[in-house]
């Protein structure tokens, strides 16, 4: 279970309260109750003395939180040397801010991942052949070598060389980006199978992926802190407390029912009730493969209004696939990819796997090829059976059947995003188009968000606009904006806030990871392993399984609406016992006892939380 950092004082303060409540009570039994009350006493003090320090300090600087009548409590019970409601008090104050704190805290390590995957070291091309350096070492106009595999160092321009990069750290897009001499390049971008060289146009420190880094740094920074909500029900709680006293004492004089008041107006339901209700929340939905991060994560995310939604990885699969095989007269669909798909057995390119796996599913087992020769980042050729066969990017392709790069065919519709052309024997065969496919779940979560509460829904994407519109009306999103870096993003994200309300966020890129940290709720889809998102996000979903973004907040809201049950059903019990206390029915140490039973009720209704409600069982 997600926990918080408890600090040994945390768990040291309730726990010496408790401990001097029984040896207190062993005093009494065994010795009296000089010695019960002394045992008491010192260890009200002791506890005690740190709540009042520490709420005056509060006082002063002008917050009024539930502390101030526990505080009150405490004192008055040093003032009328009654220590066992003091410790009582104590206990439940510290306890609940001890639970608080397992329920909320974090400390994100998203900048510290992003800076572990970060380029090191950088080769630069000199007459003498390359020279390794650090990325720090890179000055503008450097050649730079970058082999296969390689994280691109710095931002520049290819000056030699064919290759494919994976953009997916920075625009989220998961089909690769062919690369040539002229193209530009930026540091975050993977390399794939061909080496090339390129000209240095930034230093590494104000390159595309420091500045990710740096916008995940100030994102953090820039979430507004959020409200306990114990503290906004205090607001109107204390002062109805504090006048409760000022009556008790006006009309009858007494100090011990002014106490007795105070004790039973202690706000343990407010300090209990929200802590343990999170804490069974947050186990709920761990129980489901979602791990909320945080207890005001669990609160934002019950009150999200605007929800936005990565496009690749997130509403699609993040997986390109065959998604259409053209073919010209003279071969059958199985033929060509039975051929085409032999050929790709030896490609190291991000699609050959796809194309190998459709082909060996539509025509089994596929032959070996022969004199395979690939052209990074263009295309590959080979004999399959004496057959000369080309796959590969459109120039290519034509360049290698002996026609113009603007010759016009069969199968220039313009209706893929990605296409392979493949030639056999001197001739266009046919067309290969790739596709990341949409999730099943994405359009019944989309529809079901607005009775969830979701006001708006906005598609943001690195992918370009086209793409990312298509992909928005298949889902029923109405708002789509492509062609965005990862800067664009949070900047639409924190004018959402500061505009419509709380933004929920949902991706699974590196590129989402400044938008993730900048939203009020961050949800990360990690089943594909992305570290340095999950780190940044707010709530992890752990399965491949968009639905469980509805779920989750579904689970938040039922857990704050319980939070809030308990904490309106305990504070209306207080409410009788102030009144019966004022009256003189209810001394100090018996009131504390009527608090402890007001605690069980609350907490009893607040680890509701943590079940399954009888209507989804």
């Amino acid at each position: 279970m997600p926990r918080g950092h408890l600090g040994w004082a945390a768990i040291l303060h309730p726990a010496v309260a408790l401990l001097g409540i029984l040896v207190g009570a062993g005093a009494y039994w065994r010795v009296g109750a000089g010695a019960a009350g002394t045992v008491w006493l010192v260890a009200l003090a002791i506890t005690g003395l740190p709540v009042l320090a520490r709420t005056a300090v509060a006082v002063v600087r002008g917050n009024f939180a539930t502390d101030v009548v526990a505080a009150l409590a405490i004192g008055a019970s040093l003032a009328l040397r009654e220590p066992l409601a003091g410790l009582v008090v104590v206990l439940m104050q510290t306890g609940g801010e001890a639970l608080e704190r397992y329920a909320a805290g974090r400390a994100s390590a998203a900048v510290r991942a992003l800076e572990d995957l970060a380029p090191r070291v950088a080769h630069r091309v000199t007459v003498g052949g390359e020279v390794d350096i650090t990325v720090d070492e890179i000055v503008v106009g450097d050649p730079l070598l970058v082999r296969p595999g390689e994280m691109v160092p710095c931002d520049g321009d290819i000056v030699d060389g064919h290759s494919e990069l994976d953009t997916s750290r920075l625009t989220g897009e998961s089909l690769p980006r062919v690369v040539a001499p002229g193209a530009r390049v930026m540091s975050g971008m993977l390399n794939g199978s061909g080496a090339f060289v390129m000209r240095a146009s930034a230093v590494a420190s104000q390159s595309q992926y420091a500045r990710i880094v740096e916008l995940v740094r100030s994102a953090e920074a820039s979430k507004s802190p959020l409200q306990r909500l114990a503290d906004r029900y205090a607001g109107w709680f204390t002062p109805f407390t504090l006048v409760a006293c000022a009556v008790t004492w006006l009309v009858t004089g007494d100090a011990t029912r002014v106490l007795a008041v105070l004790v039973v107006a202690t706000p343990c339901p407010l300090i209990l009730a929200t802590p343990i209700a999170i804490i069974g929340g947050i186990n709920r939905a761990a129980r489901r493969h979602i791990i909320v991060r945080s207890g005001s994560a669990l609160e934002r995310l019950s009150d999200a209004q605007v929800a936005v939604f990565d496009k690749t990885g997130t509403i699609t699969e993040g997986r390109a696939r065959v998604s259409r095989v053209t073919v010209v007269d003279g071969v059958s669909e199985r033929e060509l990819l039975r051929l085409a798909g032999a050929v790709e057995q030896r490609s190291g390119h991000l699609l050959a796997r796809s194309l190998v796996d459709v082909a060996r599913a539509a025509a089994g087992p596929l032959p070996t090829p022969a004199h395979v020769r690939e052209s990074p980042g263009r295309g590959v050729a080979g004999d399959v059976e004496g057959r000369r066969v080309v796959v590969g990017s459109r120039a290519y392709v034509l360049e290698a059947l002996g026609l113009p790069p603007d010759t016009a065919t069969p199968l220039d519709d313009g209706s893929a995003t990605v296409r392979a052309l493949v030639g056999v024997d001197g001739a266009l065969r046919g067309a290969v188009d790739y596709d990341d496919q949409v999730r099943p779940s994405a359009a019944p979560l989309l529809a079901e968000l607005p009775s969830l509460g979701v006001r708006r829904t906005l598609l943001l994407s690195g992918d370009n606009a086209r793409n990312t519109r298509a992909v928005a009306d298949q889902v029923g999103i109405a708002e789509a904006l492509g062609d965005l870096l990862p800067g664009d993003k949070v900047e639409r994200v924190a004018e959402l806030s500061q505009v419509e309300g709380r933004v929920l966020m949902v991706g699974d890129g590196t590129n989402d990871a400044p938008a993730l940290s900048r939203a009020d709720v961050g949800i990360a889809m990690a089943s594909a392993g992305g570290g340095i998102t999950a780190e940044a996000a707010d709530v992890v979903i752990l399965v491949d399984d968009l639905a469980r973004v509805g779920e989750a907040i579904r689970i938040a809201q039922r857990t704050m609406r319980i939070a809030r049950q308990s904490i309106l059903v305990g504070l209306g019990l207080s409410a009788v016992g102030m009144l019966a206390a004022a009256l003189g029915y209810l001394p100090p140490v018996a009131g504390a006892l009527v608090q402890e039973g007001i605690d069980v009720a609350v907490i009893l209704n607040a680890v509701r939380a943590s079940q399954v409600p009888a209507a989804t069982r």
